[in-house]
């Protein structure tokens, strides 16, 4: 059956939309597969945003709880989509708590499992200052998925993943925690001046890669954007969930 992805962090404004539309392009427009996705983020609904992409948006609180009703209905609809196809389910920061309490009170990861499901949690870390609370966000998705493939991302556009020089295998939390990790995708590090402020452009604009680099009037722009977008397109080969 389908394989999942949900993208989660507890902390705000690190890129996670960022990366649901890089795994959907990618899935989708590079390796071919079948792809349906849902935006849960009640505050910003950035991943339904993008017109080019097939994104179904989910009412998922009420007020500060989970609308269980609706979510129901996406574990259904989850359910039913057709094997070898991936399912992204984008979820906001302000919702965090709320629907991983909802997952682990309803056994969701064992439901869709006997379903036939294969499940990933995607968490980020970020550099800068948000980088003690992602870590602590992961922090909570391994304490709440003990036994689950959990997909870590190192993005380094808000600053450098260190402390006092240790980089993010040199951090407790790893050691305490990579017998979890299933893999660490490390972003492309790229120069905020050219290659940052052309993505920036692109996430605001709702466009995709493919997209960006077709419209793009300026020849020396659509030749970072193709860079980059083959540096994640090397990245993404190497895991196990795009086979």
């Amino acid at each position: 059956m389908a394989t999942v992805h949900f993208i989660q962090q507890g902390k705000g404004g690190v890129g996670k939309s960022f990366i649901s539309s890089l795994l959907y392009q990618a899935l989708k427009y590079h390796f071919g597969k079948e792809v349906y996705a849902f935006d849960a983020d009640p505050i910003n609904a950035t991943l339904k945003g993008y017109k080019e992409f097939d994104v179904s948006r989910v009412d998922i609180m009420k007020g500060d709880n989970i609308n269980s009703r609706a979510f129901d209905s996406v574990i259904e609809d989850i359910v039913s989509f057709p094997e070898h196809s991936h399912v992204i389910v984008d979820n906001g920061a302000s919702s965090f708590v709320a629907l991983n309490a909802y997952i682990r009170e309803n056994d969701i990861v064992k439901l869709l499992s006997d379903n036939g499901s294969t499940i990933y949690f995607h968490a980020i870390i970020t550099g800068g200052q948000a980088l003690t609370d992602t870590v602590k966000g992961l922090k909570a998705m391994f304490m709440s998925y003990p036994s689950e493939k959990i997909v870590v991302w190192l993005n380094s556009f808000f600053g450098d993943i260190q402390v006092d020089g240790a980089t993010f295998t040199d951090f407790q939390i790893y050691d305490d925690h990579k017998h979890q990790i299933n893999t660490i995708i490390q972003l492309p590090e790229v120069n905020p001046a050219t290659f940052g402020k052309d993505i920036e452009e692109l996430c605001a604009k709702r466009m995709s890669f493919r997209e960006g680099i077709e419209s793009s009037k300026n020849i020396v722009v659509r030749s970072r954007l193709n860079k980059y977008w083959n540096q994640i397109i090397s990245i993404m080969q190497q895991t196990e969930f795009v086979s």
